[in-house]
């Protein structure tokens, strides 16, 4: 359903950098591809994307280029139906693009990203100028934007402090892309920060240990439950996902393993997948071991595509397959 006629604010908004996306058609080395398919990436966008599909009406904060591959990725999101009222068109940068082999047998895919200078790194705190934090129920983030450029840090900061200060959820995935930042160091005390300013952080298990320094899934919960976070979910890959928090006034804990995949085909947007898997659920309602679960199930889902975002699933889907998990089917 699309929510782009309606004049109401969104309820959720993610904000980041949308590239264009080319796959390799084949596998092999990227210099010796000739075709490949184009598609959308972005770990915000495909949050945004996976929300939207659940029902949500989800708004999308960005700038792309005035080019062909903006208008691409503008229409791309619209017809997934996300309000992008705040998508706007740079017309002195371009729209960043990323291309990613074929890999084979469930490797992590090589990538190439041309996106320095790109307009979305010119983001700044005056893009969200006409954003109504008042209407927002929800704010999802990463550690992406603040990566791209000094402004864009600053608006990842503003969006933050506005969302929480007007009374709305605030969930951070930290994405890691080290080689965006100046040092690890700086990484590690930005993300920090912004995650002490979220109530859900969402890390996977080898980012929480370069960010708190800690070892095991409850330890590096801990540090951001100190920092001010109330729940946190670990990541864990094929072993599933950890929840430790105090969403409903008692610290508690749990596990709950992951869902066994028959093939991995592609194992870019699994995270994502998680994400929209907690998020979802607890807006729904839902208790934190559901949400794990949830999360492990969208997450099992977004492997087993080429794509980052083609495996996330509609709103009657996800009812399929967990009615489908309950009966243990």
């Amino acid at each position: 359903m699309s929510h782009t006629a309606t004049n109401s604010s969104p309820e959720i908004l993610t904000f980041g950098e949308a590239m264009a996306l080319f796959v390799a058609d084949a596998p092999g080395d990227l210099a010796e591809v000739e075709h490949f398919q184009r598609r959308i990436a972005g770990a915000d966008t495909n949050v945004a994307i996976g929300l939207a599909r659940l029902g949500f009406h989800v708004g999308w904060l960005s700038r792309v280029g005035a080019d062909s591959f903006g208008t691409f990725i503008r229409r791309t999101l619209e017809a997934e139906g996300l309000d992008c009222r705040h998508l706007g068109a740079d017309a002195a940068h371009a729209t960043g693009m990323m291309f990613k082999e074929r890999a084979l047998h469930g490797a992590d895919p090589r990538t190439e990203y041309f996106r320095r200078g790109s307009a979305a790194s010119h983001l700044s705190p005056t893009d969200a100028a006409e954003v109504d934090f008042a209407a927002l129920r929800h704010l999802h983030a990463t550690g992406i934007p603040p990566a791209l450029s000094t402004s864009a840090r600053e608006l990842s900061r503003h969006m933050l402090e506005q969302a929480r200060s007007n009374g709305a959820t605030v969930s951070f995935d930290p994405n890691l892309r080290p080689s965006l930042w100046n040092s690890e160091a700086e990484m590690r005390d930005t993300l920090n920060a912004l995650a002490a300013l979220s109530d859900w952080v969402l890390p996977g298990l080898a980012e929480g240990r370069l960010l708190t320094g800690q070892n095991t899934p409850e330890a590096i919960a801990d540090f951001y439950l100190e920092r001010g976070a109330s729940a946190v979910f670990v990541k864990l890959g094929a072993e599933g996902g950890y929840y430790r928090g105090k969403l409903n006034g008692r610290l508690e804990s749990l596990s709950v393993p992951g869902i066994a995949v028959a093939e991995v085909v592609d194992t870019v947007g699994a995270g994502d997948g998680f994400a929209v898997g907690v998020v979802s659920a607890l807006l729904d309602g839902r208790s934190p071991q559901e949400a794990v679960r949830r999360g492990n199930l969208i997450g099992s889902l977004a492997v087993q595509v080429v794509g980052d975002m083609e495996g996330l699933p509609s709103r009657e889907q996800l009812n399929e397959l967990e009615t489908r998990l309950d009966q243990g089917a």
